[in-house]
């Protein structure tokens, strides 16, 4: 591997759908699998693509119930490419499972956007047929894709047949657990040819959503070369013969548009993908486009960190822009779980914006400001949503699709014990305190005023009211309490034995409801006067109101014991559990909750946390926010607490989610812990070694990768955007003591930050901006346009 290729050297079919994973190309409209062409789905190769924001809702008979699931619709394959000779009828087309595989090769061009692949078969009768291809998903028109492939037969000469296609009849079958799911989501496909002939087309539709798709594709061939229309039922297919001689190489381009329903400026999808491929340029000037997309792309991500390190960083951040890049800002799509890379979660966006946006704020705002105006379009739906089980505000879905509505599943499957499961996870309220959190970033970051003050206030503005609505007054305690609710662990649904599921008093739920109630009353008092009359008649907002968030935001209730913040009210009095033991029987007990179940036991009896839950405050807060927000409330806060808190969470927390180990890296490092690096490397590893046990195939988890990429932005460097400036607190880990990159603050277009050992290095780049004020805990200092500082750190 180089600084920028991200390398596979041998074929093995047990990591084929991880790789296919890893290696997705997108351009944030779409993205495609890194399937073989020549393969199709099976136990073995998983070919997707998925376009965001397109949905579907089917129904299942599951468990002697029916069952409604929403899904990310995976859209037909454009890669079909496979070749056979033609030597009588036994003739079979090369592919893994047919012919013998000498050698394999798979390169991810990181800086150009590009895969590149080379196979050499054997076929049973001794003959070597080179296949190499190059594919792309255009970064320069979101429509377009586009697939080389040169073939050369080695030591044999004759005639092969080619049949590439647009396979129109997938199913979303990617994710084992759910295959008892109905996972027909295409219907009415048609195929046929654009007027001149020379452009294939397919379409079809969404069977609920009534989305229309369409694709169509140009072929370039060797001169002379005659093509045979072979369509069959939900599949465009072309085929062509070409002499191979030994030594020798026959090239075949397919380049492919994409469109649909959602598009807008077009008339019909299947005409504009027909006039699209039509026109499209030659594959090399899309290769050549290609690379000055990306080559735009990095120079406003620039993120340098050296060795091994720094290469997983780039490819993580090379997987957050393919599924959130600039064209994602004209659409109207959410933050995906699993990324455009594959099936798992459904496509559906649950809280990882959290751990996305950080990282967009300072490099691609306009593309933060699109995903936050995705979940102001659903206002309306949380708001209803909270009127529904009478409360007020907004209570945003704990997972979102197409228009808003809770698309947490029902039941889930535990492939340990073979059951369906009630799933309770829609309890995780606190989703709604990540919307609004984000909505405070963007506006310290960006300065955009005028979203803050509109979509940003009516958002802000109603989950605050949620929460006030939720707390209730408990005159024993003399304080407001939020009950029946889950945080983020995921593992704790309800009390033992107790008859509802939810938990009481979560203080990662308390704390985060008493920062967004007393953030949108300081905006509120801040927004100008006609704007503040003009939400007050639009929510009936009144001082009456206000005086009672107010009183909210003072004297919610948090749980202690033990000297440590409790994560729920009671959950010191759960058992202990015996970790040796179960890791001496299981080895990996990350799904702790499915090997308790499958023995009959539950993992709601014990103190086992699957993730960061009391410790995501000290990823979202400084120890100085935190103190503030204690002190708030009424409560002491200091360093021993949250040591003591710190250590006894790391000791009952299983890391059952890839998110776990950056969280906690991110709060060792900042408590300068020597162990951080222990975790850090777990969320660098978390994908690119599958650690959550063959997940990852079913899609990439954008946030962890994501938060990768904020923990050496914001982790390492204490980097806090405020209004009027930059705060940093460098933090010394020696494992990653090197590292640069620049960032976009409020209109200054790249901001410079190196930091080396005891050395960090600023610089603002000149424009007719204002200067920056930069806050260190030991000094304080502005950087007027085209000036730099070098600060020498303690430590």
């Amino acid at each position: 591997m180089t600084s920028w290729t991200w390398e596979y050297d041998e074929w093995v079919p047990a990591d084929e759908q991880l790789r296919e994973s890893l290696c997705t190309l997108g351009n944030g409209y779409f993205a495609t699998r890194g399937a073989f062409p020549e393969c199709d789905a099976d136990d073995i190769h998983y070919p997707g693509t998925y376009a965001a924001g397109v949905y579907n809702r089917l129904t299942s008979h599951v468990s002697g119930r029916d069952v409604e699931n929403e899904d990310m619709v995976n859209l037909p394959n454009w890669l079909p490419l496979r070749v056979r000779r033609i030597d009588g009828e036994n003739s079979t087309w090369f592919t893994p499972g047919t012919a013998r595989v000498v050698e394999h090769s798979q390169t991810l061009r990181l800086d150009a956007g590009v895969l590149e692949r080379r196979t050499r078969y054997e076929d049973p009768d001794g003959r070597l047929l080179l296949v190499r291809q190059t594919r792309l998903v255009s970064m320069e028109n979101p429509h377009l894709a586009a697939l080389r492939t040169e073939l050369t037969a080695e030591n044999w000469e004759g005639e092969v047949e080619v049949e590439a296609a647009l396979d129109g009849t997938v199913t979303n079958s990617g994710v084992a657990r759910y295959r008892d799911l109905d996972g027909r989501h295409l219907t009415a496909l048609r195929t046929g040819a654009g007027n001149s002939g020379d452009v294939a087309w397919l379409t079809c539709s969404t069977t609920n959503s009534d989305i229309e798709i369409a694709l169509a594709a140009r072929y370039a061939l060797p001169p002379g070369t005659p093509v045979e229309l072979a369509d069959t039922e939900g599949r465009s297919v072309r085929r062509f013969r070409l002499d191979l001689r030994s030594g020798h190489s026959q090239v075949v381009d397919k380049i492919v548009a994409l469109y649909t329903g959602h598009d807008r400026a077009i008339a019909d999808p299947r005409d504009a993908a027909v006039e699209h491929a039509r026109t499209a340029p030659a594959f090399d000037q899309l290769v050549a486009d290609q690379r000055a997309a990306w080559r735009d792309l990095w120079r406003r991500a620039e993120l340098d960190v050296p060795n091994k390190a720094g290469l997983i960083l780039r490819l993580h951040l090379f997987q957050v822009l393919q599924t959130l890049s600039p064209h994602t800002a004209e659409l109207d799509a959410g933050v995906p779980a699993r990324g455009l890379h594959g099936e798992a979660y459904r496509g559906h966006i649950f809280w990882d914006e959290l751990f996305v946006l950080r990282y967009l704020n300072l490099h691609f705002p306009e593309v933060s400001r699109a995903l936050l105006t995705y979940r102001h379009r659903r206002l309306e739906h949380a708001v209803a949503a909270a009127e529904a089980i009478g409360l007020g505000g907004a209570m945003y879905p704990w997972q979102s699709g197409s228009d808003g509505r809770e698309e947490t599943q029902q039941l889930h499957l535990n492939p340990r014990s073979g059951r369906w499961l009630e799933d309770h996870s829609h309890l995780q309220r606190h989703v709604g305190s990540a919307i609004a959190y984000n909505v405070i970033k963007y506006y310290e970051a960006s300065g955009d005023a005028h979203f803050h003050h509109t979509k940003g206030a009516e958002m802000l503005l109603q989950i605050a009211r949620f929460w006030v609505r939720s707390a209730t007054w408990d005159p024993e305690l003399s304080r407001y309490r939020i009950l029946g609710v889950m945080g983020p662990d995921e593992y704790h649904e309800a009390y033992p034995d107790a008859e509802r599921p939810g938990l009481d008093d979560n203080a990662y739920t308390n704390i985060t409801a008493t920062w967004v109630i007393t953030r949108a009353l300081e905006l509120l008092r801040n927004l100008p006067a006609p704007r503040r009359a003009e939400l007050a008649l639009h929510t009936g907002f009144d001082d009456e109101e206000e005086e009672h968030w107010e009183e909210v935001s003072r004297n919610l209730h948090i749980p202690f014991h033990s000297g440590v913040i409790s994560q729920f009210d009671g959950y010191g009095k759960l058992q202990e559990l015996d970790w040796d033991g179960y890791r001496a029987k299981y080895g990996d007990i990350r799904r702790l909750d499915r090997i308790l179940e499958a023995e009959g036991d539950t993992v709601d009896r014990y103190q086992a946390s699957k993730q960061a839950d009391v410790l995501m405050l000290g990823y979202l807060f400084s120890p100085s926010e935190l103190a503030g927000l204690f002190a708030r409330l009424g409560y002491a806060f200091d360093d021993a607490l949250w040591g003591r808190t710190v250590e006894y969470y790391l000791r009952r927390t299983s890391h059952g989610s890839t998110l776990s180990g950056l969280v906690h890296g991110w709060v060792l490092a900042r408590v300068r812990r020597t162990d951080a690096w222990t975790f850090v490397l777990e969320a660098l590893r978390g994908d690119i070694a599958d650690l959550q046990g063959g997940t990852t195939g079913e899609g990439i988890h954008l946030g962890a990768m994501a938060g990768t990429l904020d923990l050496v932005q914001s982790g390492l460097t204490g980097l806090e955007t405020r209004p009027g400036g930059l705060a940093l607190d460098p933090v010394p880990l020696p494992e990653l003591s090197h590292y640069r990159f620049s960032l976009r603050y409020q209109g200054h277009w790249g901001v410079h930050i190196q930091a080396s050992p005891g050395i960090l290095d600023i610089a603002v780049p000149a424009s007719d901006r204002f200067p920056i004020t930069i806050t260190l805990p030991q000094d304080s200092f502005e950087l007027a346009p085209g000036e730099s500082r070098r600060v020498l750190l303690d430590g």
